[in-house]
């Protein structure tokens, strides 16, 4: 059950996005965003007239001079997105599930290097950030993060999401596999699945397709390889057919020559409406002339993130091969 804060923000991102609906061009997450906007503002910003301001002001007045915690803001403001994205959007640009939000956080957490005061943090496809931010609010190091995305809706949710927990994130209304990419330690995503449609641009790439489209989360892992620092980190979401699509056998060579796969954790069925959709979590380590190769990967099933007993029990497995295998 989610904190008397957390509904309270919510209920005021929500009924201020409702009202100024009505008043822009646009969905309900661009009004979610000129919501959040307005609060961080502390006024209304929109050009709205009589009734309506009178409402938004209202809304406003409740809340606006309250102190927030960050994961209250996040937390609010992914509920307004699911709120949003319902039966809109495709399965593979849903936001994804806080349980795996904070076990990526975890993760990254144990590949930080602890003698690093702050690190460079990249995702390549941020969405509205809650992934991102999730991992901002649960690492004891302090994030440079960096976020692209080429949905401009969605990157003004995140913009908005990301003043309102007085976050310094660099945002890019940009595709990530057109352009250059800053140098990471760790890149995490929850990557997009499908075709590529734009042949010209992946014909630059190592893991381009034979013949027609090219895989965009086969595309997505090469930039995230490019991107990272030599012995940098990435945690990609990648979908379960990953090594077993008609384009593996590409993948599979690619990473053998620049990486080493850390581990492969396949995420509860649960969470997924559709087996198709299922997603597991990809850790890589992009080589370099330190950099050892553990003796055994990490592969596993994730339980049920409900199930509180199994769930240790996996932790307790897994700190354990950090330990052995990393020395984390």
């Amino acid at each position: 059950m989610e904190s008397t804060q957390v509904v309270r923000l919510f209920d005021y991102l929500d009924q201020s996005a409702d009202i100024l609906l009505n008043q822009i061009e646009g969905t309900y997450l661009d009004a979610l965003a000129a919501a959040g906007d307005n609060l961080f503002e502390q006024q209304i910003l929109q050009e709205v007239r009589g009734e309506t301001e009178a409402m938004l002001e209202k809304k406003l007045n409740e809340v606006k001079d309250e102190k927030w915690e960050r994961e209250d803001m996040r937390k609010a403001f992914q509920l307004a997105i699911i709120k949003g994205m319902k039966g809109t959007v495709q399965a593979n640009h849903m936001l994804t599930p806080d349980a795996v939000s904070l076990f990526i956080g975890y993760l990254v957490q144990k590949l930080i290097d602890p003698k690093k005061e702050r690190f460079k943090l990249l995702d390549l496809a941020v969405g509205s950030g809650n992934l991102l931010f999730s991992i901002c609010n649960h690492v004891n190091n302090e994030p440079e993060a960096i976020g692209f995305e080429a949905d401009e809706t969605l990157l003004k949710v995140a913009f908005a999401s990301a003043n309102l927990q007085q976050r310094e994130v660099a945002l890019y209304h940009q595709d990530s596999v057109q352009v250059t990419l800053p140098h990471a330690d760790i890149v995490a995503s929850d990557l997009p699945v499908g075709y590529y449609p734009k042949d010209d641009v992946a014909k630059g790439f190592e893991l381009k397709a034979g013949e027609g489209h090219s895989y965009i989360h086969h595309l997505m892992i090469e930039q995230a390889i490019r991107s990272l620092h030599p012995g940098g980190y990435a945690v990609l979401l990648v979908p379960n057919f990953l090594f077993s699509s008609d384009q593996a056998e590409a993948l599979n060579v690619y990473l053998k020559k620049e990486a080493i796969v850390l581990g492969l954790l396949q995420l509860p069925s649960s969470l997924f409406s559709n087996s198709q959709h299922g997603k597991s979590i990809l850790l890589l380590q992009k080589k370099a002339d330190n950099v050892k190769t553990p003796q055994q990967a990490l592969l596993a099933e994730l339980p049920s993130f409900s199930n509180a007993e199994a769930m240790h029990d996996m932790m307790r497995q897994i700190n354990k091969w950090f330990s052995e295998q990393l020395g984390r």
